[in-house]
């Protein structure tokens, strides 16, 4: 007897959880099988077979798309190509951080996407996971609230950018970022708007940032209680505005940021103190001990 005809004697529960709950392969023919068997179900499940093939397809496609910018570099002969985006531009609390990230030849995660993209956190989470364990190197760096306040929160997402990047356990021989050019590179990089929509390991740097602020964030909520942190992570919802207010500004609020100024009773900060170029040094605009707080090295397969 054929595979196909032990499959066939099964039921239609059974066939269902084999090849959609748990996704095991289709021998062939089966499908057309179902689509001429008149037990109830049969057809419906032929039918959403062939959707979850047009979609492994798409994701398929989608993600090989994802590859342009890597595969243009890997066809030169530059094997390591790094990614690295930020998270924590917009709060007015906790730090700025950085990923980067350099993925193997032709990887492909389904799901990988913009971190901003993927709205369940559980799911960033376990994509931040299986990018850590697959990644060749991977590293995180932060940028405190008082560099924010001193250098402004563009120069210090550089910052963050910076130290994620000299974080990595192995030197990339090309940087990808989201849309900026990280100061004192020695590799060359190319800055791609939207990148982290468009580039794979921009995007896994961006979940990882992302994932590693939020899990920041929540620890936070612990020493600070009462504000909602481990909630909005930060960011000006209308909540996190109206506990402003009525609670105060704590020591990780961004003082140089209009709302947490107003809470406090500060003037507006001069837009041309903005200007001034900051000096980013290989070892940043920190003293040691906040380097050696805000950097984190992760990882070397």
């Amino acid at each position: 007897m054929s595979t196909l005809e032990n499959f066939l004697k099964k039921s239609i529960p059974e066939l269902r959880e084999l090849f959609l709950d748990r996704g095991r392969p289709v021998p062939k023919g089966l499908v057309e099988a179902l689509e001429i068997d008149h037990r109830q179900g049969a057809h419906l499940l032929a039918r959403r077979i062939r959707e979850r093939r047009r979609s492994n397809r798409a994701e398929g496609q989608r993600l090989h798309s994802l590859l342009r910018f890597e595969i243009e570099l890997w066809l030169q002969g530059i094997n390591l190509v790094a990614g690295v985006d930020e998270a924590g531009m917009a709060p007015l609390a906790g730090p700025v951080v950085a990923g980067a990230v350099i993925l193997p030849q032709h990887y492909k995660l389904r799901g990988l996407n913009d971190s901003k993209k993927i709205l369940d956190e559980e799911r960033r989470a376990e994509l931040a996971a299986q990018i850590k364990q697959d990644a060749i190197c991977w590293s995180v760096g932060f940028a405190a609230v008082e560099e924010i306040d001193t250098i402004n929160i563009y120069h210090a997402g550089l910052l963050a950018m910076q130290r994620a990047l000299q974080g990595l356990s192995c030197v990339p021989e090309y940087v990808l970022v989201d849309a900026r050019r990280i100061p004192n590179c020695a590799v060359p990089q190319r800055g791609i708007i939207r990148g982290d929509a468009l580039s794979a390991t921009i995007a896994a740097a961006s979940i990882i940032a992302k994932t590693t602020r939020d899990a920041h964030m929540i620890e936070l909520d612990a020493l600070y209680s009462g504000y909602g942190l481990a909630t909005h992570k930060g960011y000006p919802t209308p909540q996190h505005c109206r506990l402003l207010k009525q609670l105060g500004a704590l020591p990780i609020h961004r003082r140089s940021f209009a709302r947490v100024r107003a809470a406090l009773g500060l003037d507006p900060i001069q837009e041309e103190l903005f200007e001034v170029e900051a000096e980013l040094s290989s070892s940043g605009a920190a003293s040691t001990t906040t380097q050696l707080k805000y950097s984190i090295n992760q990882g070397m397969k």
